[in-house]
Order: C-alpha cells, then structure tokens, then sequence
C-alpha cells in the first residue's frame, strides 16, 4: 500500500469525522462526571484530540455541553489550535 493510498482524501476525512466525534464524546464525558462528582478527564487530557485534528468536535461539545467555558486555555485555545491546522492545511495544499 502506497502513501498515496493512505493519505488519501477519503481516509482523511474519516479521521477527523472520527477524532471529533472523539473529542466531542471527550467533552460530554467529562462535563458528566463533573456532575456526578466523579473522576475526571485531566484537563490536558482534553485538549489532546483537538491538537490531533478535533477542533471542530472539542468546540461543539464545550458549548453544546456547556464544558469548559470559563476557561481561556479552552475558549481561546481550541479556536486557535483549530485555525493554526486549518492554515497548515492551506499552506501544505497551495
């Protein structure tokens, strides 16, 4: 197998459509334990799937569940780590 054939557009897409749903499913975990006042994902942990890809899944699942929200390293943050691999992206494609 080729790294063409790895690298391909189709197996790209399903890897980020898989590392948001990873980084959303992350938030909602999270947020959940917070409520029952369990064990929770450290912090660092979190951020760990957006640096990878899961920007636009980290971002949904802050604010759909309401996670984090107070918390530059996560407000600020993710939408930065999200538009520095949307400009890799462009500079790697032009």
């Amino acid at each position: 197998m080729s790294l063409e054939e790895v690298f391909s557009i189709q197996n790209i897409i399903i890897y980020l459509v898989i590392i948001n749903l990873i980084a959303f499913f992350m938030m909602w975990l999270d947020k959940r334990k917070a409520k029952k006042g369990k064990w929770r994902i450290p912090e660092n942990t979190l951020l760990i799937p957006v640096l990878f890809g899961g920007g636009i899944g980290g971002i949904a699942g802050m604010y759909i569940f309401r996670h984090k929200t107070q918390k530059g390293k996560f407000v600020i943050g993710f939408p930065v780590i999200l538009l520095c691999e949307i400009l890799l992206i462009l500079l790697m494609v032009l």
